[in-house]
């Protein structure tokens, strides 16, 4: 039995969860961010009445 390679097993495991959870957490930031990006332009459009509502009462 090599007991190096036993030891190197687990390690690496340890690794991919945590890649992973870093790559779950980096795209669940981008949604967000998507997502504010969004209400901030809607909001924008809403100020400025233009886009999708048109402030044609001026």
């Amino acid at each position: 039995m090599d007991v190096s390679s036993s030891i190197n097993v687990p390690a690496q495991i340890e690794k991919d969860p945590m890649k992973k959870a870093l790559e779950v957490q980096g795209e669940q930031v981008l949604k967000v961010l998507e997502g504010l990006q969004e209400e901030s332009q809607k909001i924008a459009t809403h100020k400025t009445g233009i886009g999708n509502n048109l402030n044609v009462s001026a």
